[in-house]
């Protein structure tokens, strides 16, 4: 059996903020560094064998504060980042109705479609499962590349909710399908609300 653990990035400014993010290099705060070594107490005892990442910073700086607990080394593959959010990035949803109206999401604004966001994460996580067969791999990305992924190889999964950041998604893969174990799974941040601002 091989596992997938998709885990969320940390929270950032623009997270706060709630301004798209995609595939603009914004870093982890002080929250969302808070939030990967609580992450991180949590995947010391769940026997990961790996650790990939999107080449962004808010999800590299995640994965390399859970590899410094776990001990293993990070590797980066640009098939993880974010959505591309075109021209939109950097903006709030109050500026983009102001900017171009009610219908903005109508427009062409050079967003990356769900297919092309879908097709990077199926296409790493069969080269990763060959490379890994029968192991145990994290992945640390973005909420629409770990959402879409997932409804990809578990079509009856429902995505619906917001991917919370650290949050961890478990599949598990029998050599022919997939599985969705664990969604959106934040427990370890579980009483510490207060400190995560």
């Amino acid at each position: 059996m091989t596992r997938i653990g998709f885990v969320r990035h940390g929270v950032t400014e623009w997270n706060k903020e709630r301004r798209a993010q995609g595939q603009s290099d914004i870093p982890l705060n002080e929250s969302g560094r808070l939030q990967a070594q609580l992450l991180a107490e949590r995947m010391k005892e769940e026997g990961w064998d790996c650790i990939y990442s999107s080449d962004l910073s808010r999800a590299k700086e995640t994965a390399e504060i859970v590899a410094s607990v776990i001990g293993l080394p990070v590797y980066t593959d640009q098939r993880l980042r974010e959505m591309h959010k075109g021209k939109t990035e950097g903006t709030t949803l109050e500026e983009r109705i102001a900017r171009w109206g009610e219908k903005w999401e109508n427009l062409e604004l050079g967003i990356e479609a769900d297919s092309s966001i879908s097709s990077r994460g199926t296409s790493f996580i069969s080269e990763v499962i060959a490379l890994y067969p029968g192991r145990n791999i994290l992945v640390v990305s973005h909420g629409a590349l770990i959402a879409l992924t997932v409804k990809a190889l578990v079509p009856e999964q429902d995505i619906n909710q917001h991917i919370l950041n650290t949050s961890v998604t478990v599949l598990e893969c029998n050599g022919v399908d997939w599985s969705c174990e664990l969604f959106n799974c934040a427990q370890h941040l579980t009483g510490v609300a207060q400190r995560i601002r």
